[in-house]
C-alpha cells in the first residue's frame, strides 16, 4: 500500500463529522425515528438514505474516471466482489434482527451519544460483544469456505 496523504486522518474526522451531524440535523440518531420507520409510520429514513445513496453513488463512479488514483491514499481504483452467499444472508438477518430490536444500526448509535441518548450505550456495548464473540467463533471453527480479503 502506498504512504498516505498527511491529510488522510483529518479528511476521515472531517468525513466523520459531518456523517455525524447529518444523522443528528435529520433525527437519525434518534431511535424512535428509526423505529417509526420500520414500522411504516415515518418515511424521512427512506428519503435520508436514498439522498446519501445517490450521492454516493455518483462519487463512486465518476471518481475512478476522473483519477487514476485515491487521491489521499494513492491507491489504485478497484472493485471489491463479494458473492451473495450463506454468510451474506444470516449476517445480514441477525443484522437487521438487532436493528429492528435496537432500533439503530451502528454508524447512528455513535451518532446517538452526540444527541445525548446515554442509554444507547447498552446497543454498543451489545455490537462489541456480538462482534467479539463472532470473531471469536470464526477463528476457533477451523478453515472456512469463505476467506476474508483485506478489504473485509
Amino acid at each position: 500500500m502506498a504512504d498516505r496523504h498527511p491529510l488522510f486522518g483529518p479528511s476521515i474526522f472531517v468525513g466523520g463529522l459531518l456523517f455525524g451531524f447529518g444523522l443528528g440535523f435529520s433525527h437519525m440518531a434518534r431511535p424512535e425515528v428509526v423505529l417509526h420507520f420500520l414500522q411504516f409510520e415515518d418515511f424521512g429514513l427512506l428519503f435520508v438514505m436514498g439522498g446519501a445513496a445517490v450521492i454516493t453513488a455518483i462519487t463512486f463512479t465518476l471518481l475512478p474516471r476522473l483519477l487514476e488514483r485515491a487521491p489521499l491514499t494513492g491507491d489504485t481504483y478497484s472493485r471489491r466482489l463479494k458473492s451473495f452467499d450463506r454468510n451474506v444472508l444470516v449476517g445480514g438477518t441477525i443484522f437487521g434482527v438487532g436493528w429492528g430490536l435496537s432500533g439503530i444500526c451502528p454508524g447512528a448509535a455513535y451518532a446517538s451519544l452526540g444527541v445525548g441518548n446515554v442509554a444507547i450505550l447498552w446497543a454498543l456495548a451489545g455490537m462489541f460483544v456480538g462482534a467479539y464473540v463472532q470473531g471469536y467463533w470464526r477463528s476457533h471453527r477451523g478453515p472456512s469456505s469463505t476467506s476474508p480479503t483485506g478489504a473485509d
